[in-house]
Formats: C-alpha cells, structure tokens, sequence
C-alpha cells in the first residue's frame, strides 16, 4: 500500500485505538484534524533515504510499544524484504505536528527506517521526537497515548 509523504490520509474515515493492557477496550471517532499520510512504502516506488537520528528511531519504536492504532485483523507485509525474510505489520502509529496536523504512519515504519535506510520527512523526525513519551507511556484506559482525541469519541467499555 503505498501513500506519498505528506499526501492526505484518506485509508479509513475514523482513528481508533485499542487499549494496549486488555486488547479488548477501545475508542474510535472522526479526527477533526488533518492526518498526513508517513512511510506508506512499496516496492518498485521511489523513497527518501539517509541516516536519521539514533535518538529518532528509539523513541519512534518506544512509541509504537505504548500505541496501539488502526489494528487491523489482516497483516501488511513488507514487499521490500525478500520473501523468507518478511516483517508483518497490523497498525498504524499518529504523531501530533502542528496544531490541527496528525501524522499517520504504517506499524512497520520502523523497519522501513532501520532495514531499508528510510528517512521520513524532516517534520515528522522532528514530531517524534517531540513527544512527551512519558506521559504516553503512563497513560491507561480509558486515556490513550494521544493528545487529540475529542471528549465525545466513542468508546467500548466491555
């Protein structure tokens, strides 16, 4: 599945997360902000690459340990892998940006970076790493790790 960097998201019409302690519980709701679409990568389609930050890479996969997005039943496997050797992803990650700005990246955005020399756009490197990951991390349901969900976002309670 493949998006160009900073094109609009348009994949699903609602963000949901699932609480990452029971897998059970979750919320859902129309984003009021605009998500741009991160790392949608595809073999035989061209992407930046370079070195990113150290610090980056460690704070995106700590992040995607604590956020749990858009899980999907079905897996998204990477095509860029040889085939004995390909990762599965069943999620997607949102970094706030700018006021009103979300980006929205695929579960294997991390892979992308580390095994195929990915480098996001700068605005996104610059948004992870802006995150306050303790405050994410400490988060527990019926608060999710995401500053932006609106107060009436539907949530299933059991």
């Amino acid at each position: 599945m493949f998006y160009e960097d900073l094109s609009e998201y348009d994949y699903q019409a609602e963000d949901a997360f699932t609480d990452r302690e029971s897998g059970v519980y979750g919320l859902w709701y129309r984003p009021t902000y605009t998500r741009l679409n991160i790392g949608w990568l595809e073999a035989g389609r061209p992407y930046s690459t370079g070195t990113v930050p150290v610090a980056f890479v460690e704070k995106l996969k700590a992040l995607q340990k604590v956020q749990w997005m858009n899980v999907c039943l079905g897996v998204h496997e990477c095509d860029l892998c040889p085939e004995q050797e390909t990762p599965e992803g069943n999620g997607e990650v949102r970094i706030p940006g700018p006021p009103g700005i979300a980006y929205a990246a695929p579960f294997l955005i991390t892979h992308y970076v580390m095994a195929h020399g990915y480098r996001p756009p700068q605005v996104f490197i610059d948004a992870v790493l802006a995150v306050d990951l303790d405050a994410w991390a400490a988060a527990r349901w019926p608060d999710v790790p995401f500053p932006w969900v609106p107060a009436d976002a539907e949530r299933m309670l059991e």
